[in-house]
């Protein structure tokens, strides 16, 4: 199956700091893949560049087969091209028009972008795919609870029908409750759809509950990659051992973590 989403060779350097180096990835229609890795580690990077709010100094990214590029001239263009790669961000208060209403965000995205089509069955329709009714479509943002303002953002993403979502922390900032009913959600979506994710997250709990295969940054490079089950039961590099050892359970011991640290770095 070709690839929704080919990444190859990218790089982006901020002056000596190679903050992507290198990295290459492909994600099939329909699935999912999550990077991983501590903060610095080029992940957000690498995301900023796939969904076109970053320029890379090298490398490509390719959408259903076609070059994304750097910069399109005319409206038209510039839509079609957003309309491939969604970006949900960890806070929807970040993206979302505390003035406007959950439902007319929606609205105005379709009327963007589908200037033809009456927007009103649409978004019905969208409200309903994530959860919510009537009543939260007529709340503003700040009447809304985070995983609901979570919720409009996702719906606001998916009313473009692009190829590919990518998920940056999306679930970061919400209650344990909360965010397991949002990976169902997206769990389902995907099922039901030919849709790609792409999720950024330091979360192994995430990528091991909604992803397919896995990529491990670290300092701007790829040091691991491949299926998630395989790669979180056997890691074969030493900085993704490091970062399975970091997440809490009991016996969990920080201090012999850190002491751990130092060796794995050089490897």
């Amino acid at each position: 199956m070709s690839p929704v989403l080919e990444v190859r060779g990218l790089a982006r350097a901020y002056g000596a700091v190679r903050a992507v180096d290198d990295v290459s990835f492909s994600v099939p229609a329909g699935g999912s893949l999550g990077i991983v890795g501590e903060s610095g580690s080029g992940k957000t990077t690498t995301a900023r560049i796939v969904t076109g709010l970053e320029r890379a100094d090298a490398g490509e990214v390719l959408v259903r087969g076609r070059l994304r590029a750097p910069s399109v001239r005319g409206r038209s263009a510039r839509l079609h091209r957003a309309r491939e790669v969604q970006l949900v961000f960890q806070d929807p208060l970040l993206s979302l028009d505390p003035r406007v209403p959950a439902g007319e965000a929606v609205r105005e995205t379709l009327r963007l972008h589908f200037p033809d089509r009456d927007p009103g069955p649409r978004v019905a329709e969208l409200m309903e795919q994530v959860g919510l009714g009537d009543r939260e479509a007529a709340a503003r943002p700040r009447e809304l609870s985070g995983g609901q303002r979570q919720r409009v953002a996702i719906a606001r993403a998916l009313a473009v029908e692009p190829a590919v979502l990518v998920l940056d922390e999306a679930v970061a900032a919400l209650d344990v409750s909360v965010q397991a009913q949002i990976l169902n959600l997206l769990a389902e979506i995907r099922a039901r759809t030919d849709i790609a994710y792409l999720f950024i997250t330091h979360d192994l709990g995430v990528v091991r509950a909604v992803t397919d295969s896995l990529v491990v940054m670290r300092s701007g490079r790829i040091v691991e990659q491949g299926a998630t089950a395989t790669l979180l039961s056997a890691p074969e590099h030493a900085y993704t051992r490091l970062l399975l050892d970091s997440v809490p359970r009991p016996g969990w011991d920080p201090a012999a973590i850190a002491a751990r640290r130092r060796p794995a770095a050089g490897r």
